[in-house]
């Protein structure tokens, strides 16, 4: 047979394109067989991203998703310490978005919160995000518009130091963890509106209550359950929606996807660990691998060895593991409902696929989660005189911790008492009473910061404990607080009512104000039943927890259920800052308010000596700082009037 030149031509052109793409699949969408071992990665000084829908295939299933640059995750963006960044985001959507820097020290126009700090991004239109980063480390980026980061909206950012890094290592990855549904989140938050406990399928049973029984007794758990009954509760109310319900993915891909990581025995291999779920906490694992956490939330820590964490949404760690052995190690990221789980691999071959660990029991909540824990009740919680003994750094070890190293029993100079806030203005303490949006009032909050999270207080190896962390630079600002504020996480899970002080966000009037220059101790008390991520924007939090100077930096911590913990603020930055709770639903419920930094210019000459890396004279208009009107009702956010729910449904 004769062929044309046309023939051969026409052939060429197709075999090229089946090549090309083949070669230009990006990484996420990969099988383990071609390499999947990253992310699609933007570097340099300025990005152009473009929000848009695309399809994605999940575990063999397909779906739909509104994302950056057609991947879910978005693309890892890597750029360095102090450069000026310009990125060029283009709305594709039919309805507004928006990207938020989660972590990132940036002028408040530049936060990415519609109705707080811009008004969004509107259909057809390209922002320009523009701001000198002075800090470097582990961060993320996401939508705060809407329900789209349920959606895929979500990314990795790693910012590399101006100078010597003192984590060494000789790989790295970046590991995004998420929940992914097919059902619109939309439809998801309705449900949980209407019908509450339809998405959790992890309630007791009567196989449950006959097992019971013949453990403890029918009288005993009789009034158990009659107990819960009568405050309409569940032991089991631990997370709002499931593994029934939620793909669980790392990178973007399930366990049946198997992404995989290489690496050679004795390598220093560092994990960069982002929580980018809506809803989920993980507990995170490597069965037979110890790994030592170097940094939390991007901020370098002093090296702690452990087998196991818990992870609230939005937090990131970095750990260096040290594999030996070649063989397969499982990543395992179980819920914290241990509902589900999502595993990756890391072998000395690609492809390798570690053994799936089976899912553990599930946990249970006690009376101290209700905030009713008479024996366990932590005197010093409540304030005497201003003394933190909840935070005295006696780590209590309870056979489960890390390090002793870690311990610090000299921290603040007070065997790691904490005298701080001692002649300082006590707060005014707020009353909260039960109402349709109040379903319970801790009685007795205590301090759980010695406490690893629900689930792993009787796991029979090392976890992570929030006393446990120091940060590896001294802290920023060593002076004592000058006022304190306290602020009470409420809900009421039945009617899926989520606040700030029993008030939504729809209800709020005035926002939280702060003074430039300030230093003050904020007081978070959870008042419900469930762990609550919270961050603030445009600020990191020293974690009141016995360190002294050398106490950890963080933008988000999780409160647990009936805690009462303390974090101490320098108001640096002059805007409007969110702060919420970063379990979307909750979030998008209601629990979110806004903190104002005021401008003060008589204090602006009194700062403090930056011990640190931060460049606290980042470029803003503090003179042109106006306040900004907050009615709250209009919040984009959570204008539930302007939802599209037909965008991008799946």
């Amino acid at each position: 047979m004769i062929t044309t030149r046309r023939q051969f031509l026409g052939t060429a052109a197709s075999v090229g394109a089946v090549l090309a793409s083949f070669r230009y699949i990006p990484a996420w969408a990969k099988t383990a067989a071609e390499g999947n071992l990253g992310l699609p990665t933007l570097t340099g000084t300025n990005f152009d991203l473009t929000v848009g829908h695309f399809p994605v295939t999940l575990n063999g299933r397909s779906g739909h998703a509104v994302g950056v640059n057609g991947s879910m995750p978005a693309p890892l963006l890597r750029f360095k310490e102090g450069e000026e960044i310009t990125l060029n985001v283009t709305n594709n959507l039919k309805e507004d978005t928006s990207i938020h820097w989660h972590g990132l020290l940036v002028p408040f126009q530049m936060d990415g919160v519609p109705g707080v700090t811009f008004p969004g991004i509107k259909p057809g239109e390209t922002f320009s995000y523009k701001f000198a980063v002075p800090q470097n480390g582990t961060y993320w980026y996401h939508s705060h518009s809407g329900l789209q980061e349920q959606q895929g909206h979500y990314g990795p950012l790693i910012i590399e130091p101006k100078g010597a890094d003192p984590v060494a290592y000789d790989r790295e990855y970046v590991l995004v963890l998420s929940d992914w549904t097919y059902m619109h989140p939309h439809l998801v938050f309705k449900k949980l509106k209407t019908m509450g406990h339809t998405l959790n399928y992890q309630q007791r049973t009567l196989p449950d209550f006959l097992e019971d029984a013949k453990k403890n007794g029918l009288g005993a758990v009789l009034n158990d359950r009659l107990m819960w009954g009568n405050m309409r509760m569940s032991p089991r109310d631990i997370a709002d929606v499931t593994g029934e319900t939620y793909t669980y993915l790392i990178n973007g891909r399930g366990t049946r996807d198997n992404w995989n990581g290489v690496f050679k025995p004795g390598e220093r291999v560092r994990l960069r660990i982002i929580n980018a779920s809506a809803m989920t906490i993980f507990n995170v694992r490597m069965p037979g691998l110890p790994m030592t956490i170097v940094q939390a939330d991007g901020l370098h820590v002093r090296p702690l060895e452990v087998d196991e964490f818990q992870m609230g949404v939005a937090e990131t760690y970095d750990v260096i593991i040290e594999p030996k052995e070649e063989r397969a190690y499982a990543f395992v990221a179980e819920s914290i409902d241990r509902s589900g789980q999502v595993v990756a691999s890391f072998g000395h071959r690609p492809g390798m696929r570690a053994p799936e660990p089976e899912l553990r029991a599930v946990p249970l909540l006690t009376m101290k989660d209700m905030g009713m824990d008479h024996g366990g009740m932590d005197h010093g919680a409540m304030n005497h005189g201003g003394m933190d003994h909840a935070a005295m750094g006696h780590e209590t070890m309870n056979g489960n911790s890390g390090s002793h190293g870690a311990m610090d029993m000299g921290g603040s100079g007070h065997g790691g008492m904490d005298h701080s806030m001692h002649g300082a203005a006590q707060p005014e303490k707020k009353v909260i009473k039960k109402g349709p949006g109040v379903a319970n009032v801790a009685m007795m909050p205590m301090s759980r910061l010695d406490e690893p999270g629900i689930g792993l207080e009787d796991v029979p190896h090392r976890t992570l404990t929030y006393s446990q962390l120091r940060s590896l630079e001294r802290n920023p600002d060593p002076r004592p607080p000058e006022r304190e504020l306290e602020i009470h996480l409420t809900g009421n899970m039945e009617r899926y009512m989520w606040s700030f002080d029993g008030v939504k966000f729809s209800e709020v009037t005035e926002p939280i104000i702060f003074h430039e220059g300030e230093r003050l101790r904020m007081t978070l008390i959870n008042n419900t039943m469930m762990p609550h991520p919270i961050h603030l924007h445009g600020m990191f939090f020293e974690l009141v927890n016995g360190g002294g100077d050398h106490s950890p930096r963080k933008h988000t911590v999780i409160v647990k259920p009936g805690e009462k913990l303390s974090v101490d603020i320098t108001a640096e930055h002059v805007g409007d800052w969110a702060f919420h709770c970063h379990l979307l639903y909750h979030m998008h419920a209601g629990m979110m308010q806004v903190v104002s930094v005021l401008p003060d210019k008589n204090r602006r000459h009194e700062r403090h000596t930056d011990h640190g890396s931060m460049d606290h004279d980042m470029p803003q208009d503090h003179d042109a700082h106006q306040h900004m009107n907050h009615d709250m009702s209009g919040h984009s956010m959570m204008d539930h009037g302007s939802m599209n729910h037909g965008e991008g449904h799946q």
